[in-house]
């Protein structure tokens, strides 16, 4: 295991493009605004968790099920491909429940480490190091975490105008890493 900068770089791109934390800052705001305080740490420190245990034992729960990382990475990129386009279009193809708390569900999980972010530490991990996935996930929850603390200060900074052009532009970058990741493992099905 060696730690790589560029690796902890790219891995940590990728995990902030999906996330979407700064695309995630009107639903927060409006979360904030239903049911009261947000719990900034909790939410972070369970995301962080998740994250983290799902690239250690996600294998090995596809194995117990019978899928093989290339299938759920080439998998994983359709979903990203997915969650691109809505960023991209500014539509909305996933549909869930309304929220009665928020640190925890619907903030650390499905919002923070939702099954987008679980299909892409699979797939990282099926290019990266374990060591550079980890630490790019602890610098994005970092980051996660001073956001959720910001979000109402942000939003006056940037305006709505302003995190909107922020989500197409990750948006567009999710695209391309869901297109990467289906051309480097659609090869690996065939062999």
């Amino acid at each position: 295991m060696e730690i790589n900068a560029k690796e902890i770089f790219t891995a940590g791109m990728i995990i902030f493009a999906v996330i979407d934390i700064l695309g995630s800052i009107p639903i927060i705001v409006d979360l904030r605004s239903r049911v009261g305080k947000i719990q900034s740490e909790k939410a972070s420190i369970v995301a962080a968790c998740i994250m983290i245990a799902f690239l250690f034992v996600g294998e090995s729960i596809l194995n117990l099920i019978g899928i093989d990382v290339n299938s759920f990475a080439v998998a994983g990129a359709f979903v990203l491909f997915f969650l691109a386009l809505e960023m991209i279009l500014g539509i909305r193809l996933y549909r869930d429940e309304e929220p009665q708390t928020a640190s925890i569900v619907p903030l650390a999980f499905p919002l923070i480490a939702g099954p987008g972010i679980m299909t892409t530490i699979l797939a990282l991990r099926a290019e990266y190091q374990t060591i550079n996935i980890v630490l790019a996930i602890i610098l994005n929850i970092i980051v996660v975490y001073v956001v959720l603390k910001l979000s109402s200060k942000i939003e006056r900074i940037i305006g709505s105008n302003g995190l909107g052009v922020i989500r197409k532009v990750f948006g567009v970058v999710l695209l391309a890493i869901a297109v990467k990741l289906f051309a480097t493992n659609v090869k690996g099905l065939f062999n």
